[in-house]
């Protein structure tokens, strides 16, 4: 009995191969898609996405969650500065718990205006929690914090061991 007819096997091994290339290799083709989904997805759920902002989000008036701190050491002490524009003393806590401070505060905005022809009423609430590892030598007994134009400072001073001054070692050229 004869065998059916096969058609050659590198041609169809070929043709295989060209296709699945094809299927697999348009990179701007899958860019291109890319690039659409995330504008499609922009367009369609930026306003419902801005109107719905967990409480988190809506902090000091910002973009952060968090106010901005700076850490500056000096001779003496540390000084912890954190800008909480907006924001009253009463708000604002300090505690010095297990070898870290931690600032919380929390804002809540109220905003009312009536007039002839319109109505606006926001509000918008959120807090902030921001702890700082004591580091080593600090007088945790002496701590000091003070609010001023919305700027809260916490100093904290050094011990007389970690004050004293630093000694110069000479190096041996060898």
């Amino acid at each position: 009995m004869a065998e059916p007819a096969k058609t050659a096997p590198a041609a169809t091994e070929a043709k295989e191969i060209a296709e699945a290339a094809t299927k697999e290799w348009r990179p701007f083709t899958t860019l291109r898609r890319a690039v659409d989904r995330l504008v499609e997805d922009f367009d369609r759920d930026f306003w419902r996405a801005s109107l719905r902002r967990p409480f988190s989000e809506f902090d000091l008036g910002g973009t952060a969650t968090v106010p901005a701190a700076d850490v500056v050491e000096t001779d003496k002490d540390y000084k912890v500065t954190l800008e909480l524009p907006g924001m009253a003393e009463k708000d604002i806590d300090v505690k010095v718990t297990n070898h870290a401070i931690t600032v919380t505060g929390e804002k809540k905005e109220e905003k009312e205006e009536k007039r002839k022809d319109y109505y606006v009423s926001e509000r918008r609430y959120g807090s902030f929690r921001r702890s700082f590892e004591l580091p080593a030598g600090v007088n945790s007994d002496a701590i000091a914090a003070s609010f001023a134009n919305g700027v809260l400072t916490v100093t904290l001073p050094k011990t007389a061991d970690a004050q004293k001054a630093e000694k110069r070692i000479s190096i041996n050229v060898g």
